[in-house]
């Protein structure tokens, strides 16, 4: 007879595939709306909206007198990340394709790890992993051959997507190592909604002198357009971080990361069909290496904690210590899938 599945695991299972659906699917969002707003105007309207569904969280905890101390200042770094990291995310797609961009974004991990490496004392001892140094080499060649195994040359305005693809791929990188280093201990909602809220200052400071009509430009859409807009700002920043922190409550980190890895394959095969994106067959490829990469560098945290958590199991959790207060890799690449 077949066991159920706990009801916790299977409600996980709905929350990581609608974030993957819905993260697979901003930058085809986004490209749609290219001929008819302007990224800066797009991300002013895109975060503010987003910041007014995350504001109430704040609102009542600032009331209840129960937001973490020194929470606006301890914010002020990732968002900071964060803001030049959506800056090179919304250009992305006004020269390259949402499958290439997708790719390209998945640079995070190189720099997540990297960051973890240089701030968190106890991530170094996965420097001596076999596995992980695989992983990484996987996802650095991978990253490489999607640039260059192309059927348009790198040049003009597709090297300036593939460099501003990279960029926010880098930016997401540090941002997620800088949320796990700031805000530790801050509740994962909390944390998002103060990020949330001074990245939605910063992209309107920006829409306000760069946008087209300052940002008034976005009453011209069209109710259909309109409706795109605020669908990609609910599905990728407001609502996609809701899924993604509930799918991580249930799944756990490195499944949940593991899942959304699959975001650019959807992404490229969508915007093939959509905008007849021309990917090569060594470019799938190549993502392909990418995401055995990631899944390895997964796997090596893994193994690296076995050994502490067989420990905690046999001998109780002080002898291995809090796992909840533990920072791993695994945690800092689930910070680093941030708001699109």
């Amino acid at each position: 007879m077949t066991k159920t599945p706990p009801a916790s695991s299977a409600t996980g299972a709905v929350f990581i595939v609608l974030t993957l659906l819905g993260w697979s699917s901003v930058l085809l969002f986004l490209k749609y709306l290219t001929p008819y707003v302007d990224a800066w105007t797009a991300n002013g309207w895109r975060y503010g909206l987003s910041a007014l569904l995350w504001l109430p969280l704040l609102v009542v905890g600032l009331r209840r007198g129960t937001l973490p101390d020194g929470l606006w200042r301890r914010a002020i770094v990732p968002a900071a990340f964060n803001c030049v990291g959506q800056v090179c995310f919304a250009w992305t797609p006004y020269y390259i394709g949402p499958g290439l961009a997708g790719f390209l974004l998945r640079v995070n991990i190189i720099f997540a790890t990297i960051g973890a490496f240089v701030l968190f004392v106890d991530e170094r001892p996965l420097m001596r992993s076999p596995l992980f140094w695989g992983g990484l080499l996987l996802v650095v060649g991978g990253s490489v051959g999607t640039v260059l195994l192309g059927a348009a040359p790198i040049a003009g305005g597709t090297a300036i997507g593939v460099a501003l693809g990279l960029a926010a791929g880098a930016f997401y990188g540090m941002y997620g190592v800088s949320v796990r280093y700031w805000m530790r201990g801050v509740p994962a909602m909390t944390s998002f909604a103060a990020i949330s809220l001074y990245t939605a200052a910063g992209m309107i400071a920006l829409m306000i002198p760069l946008g087209s009509r300052g940002g008034l430009g976005a009453l011209e859409l069209s109710a259909y357009n309109w409706f795109i807009l605020v669908l990609s700002a609910l599905i990728g920043i407001a609502l996609g971080h809701v899924f993604y922190y509930a799918a991580i409550a249930r799944l756990g980190v490195a499944v949940s990361a593991a899942v959304v890895q699959l975001a650019p394959f959807i992404c490229g095969a969508a915007s093939v069909m959509i905008f007849g994106e021309v990917l090569t067959r060594k470019q799938w490829l190549c993502g392909v290496v990418m995401l055995i990469g990631a899944g390895i560098l997964l796997w090596a945290e893994q193994v690296r904690h076995r050994p502490r958590m067989q420990t905690a199991l046999t001998t109780g959790p002080e002898a291995a210590g809090d796992p909840a207060a533990t920072i791993d890799v695994g945690e800092t690449l689930a910070e680093s899938r941030t708001a699109r």
